[in-house]
């Protein structure tokens, strides 16, 4: 790893000793030099520099006295600057912050209270964020053609151009929408669906937000409209399907499409890395930090998702399909046993039961036909349904 001047960084660079402060003054001077937009910067790394005092001998107390965190983030996107959730990374951090305390307490909260259907609910936060996905996807989509913007590499227009402006807005609106998200995990804690917290769910949600606001302070336009217009438009396709899904059993039962949203997220990250690494090989006046971090973030979603999609979808269907070849019933299915052991209702094509579990051939429950007394019969019948369980 080079330094800002070409000087190669080795183990003396963090040592003690005078060496150590020196290395700092150069690190800093480079990441300082890398952040926001280079015509804005209006101090200079050494006006903020402190003295080197008995106060501050340590290298990380020089470093972060020295290290101009808040100049840093004045010196973002000035377009931006004054918009709702933009002055400062405290707002968001506390919300990130706020939405893991939720998830840590909030299954625990609801432990002993009956969970809420919130059907109509569902459907109208459903409906609404799929329409804001839709109005960001389309409009980003409209502006960055009328700009004739570039998928492959795109600078920052600074200026404020009343398009750039546009690309701009929707993009803090594609933030902010990572934050009306958060209500998704709310809605599965108060309904008691604590199996659909998993760690993609709250890593996805918790990110996004964040990486967004450091996204749309620095680099509010350029290439950052391509991966907030995919994912836009593949949240619509979501929401979509979430918000009928909230309909109940007769509209579930017609939403065949789900695991095909996942292979679009699936293409969606592949992209997105694929497009980073040209990138970074090729070049593009784009800060490079963030085509580096872009590239290993899409790896993470890449490896997360694809786990979730062989184990929903690829090792459910083999084990349907060596159950159907056995010869036995699903586990927990409706036509074989079920999970507590007793055997369900069995039904021809005219809908009339071969057997039921409380009788015998008759299935009225009375001796006769088999014999056997109505408490043997159930007896033989749990009997049974344990094997089929079993096998």
């Amino acid at each position: 790893m080079y330094g800002p001047g070409g000087q190669r960084l080795n183990r003396s660079w963090i040592s003690h000793g005078r060496t150590s402060y020196v290395a700092v003054e150069r690190f800093s001077k480079f990441a300082w030099s890398t952040v926001g937009p280079k015509d804005q910067l209006q101090t200079s790394w050494t006006d903020c520099r402190p003295p080197l005092t008995k106060r501050n001998k340590s290298t990380v107390a020089y470093f972060w006295r020295s290290y101009p965190i808040q100049n840093i983030i004045e010196n973002g996107d000035e377009r931006v600057a004054d918009w709702p959730l933009m002055s400062s990374p405290l707002p968001t951090i506390g919300l990130v912050a706020l939405y893991l305390t939720v998830v840590k307490f909030g299954p625990k909260f609801m432990a002993t209270r009956p969970g809420l259907q919130l059907r109509v609910p569902l459907t109208v936060y459903n409906l609404a964020v799929m329409l804001l996905n839709l109005y960001i996807g389309v409009e980003l989509a409209i502006v960055s053609v009328r700009l004739r913007y570039s998928w492959f590499c795109q600078p920052v227009n600074y200026t404020t151009n009343p398009d750039e402006m546009r690309i701009a807005a929707a993009l803090w609106w594609y933030y902010i929408s990572k934050l009306v998200e958060f209500a998704d995990t709310v809605f599965f804690i108060v309904r008691k669906k604590n199996n659909q917290l998993t760690f993609l769910h709250i890593y996805h949600h918790s990110t996004m937000f964040f990486l967004w606001w450091i996204g749309v302070k620095w680099v509010a336009g350029g290439s950052s409209f391509l991966a907030a217009m995919m994912n836009s438009f593949v949240h619509v396709l979501m929401y979509a399907y979430y918000g009928l899904s909230a309909l109940g059993p007769s509209v579930q039962k017609y939403l065949w499409w789900k695991k095909h949203i996942t292979c679009i997220q699936l293409i969606q990250f592949s992209s997105a890395g694929v497009l980073g690494v040209r990138a970074i090989i090729v070049g593009c006046n784009f800060p490079l930090w963030m085509q580096y971090a872009l590239v290993l973030y899409m790896s993470t979603f890449i490896l997360l998702f694809g786990q979730f999609y062989v184990q929903a979808y690829r090792l459910k269907h083999q084990k349907k399909q060596k159950g159907s070849k056995n010869g036995g019933p699903a586990q927990g299915g409706s036509n074989g046993a079920v999970p507590n052991g007793l055997v369900a209702k069995q039904h021809s094509a005219n809908g009339r039961p071969h057997h039921d579990t409380q009788g015998g051939k008759g299935g009225s429950g009375r001796k006769g036909g088999g014999g056997r007394s109505p408490r043997q019969s159930r007896g033989a019948a749990r009997r049974e349904g344990r094997s089929r369980y079993d096998s």
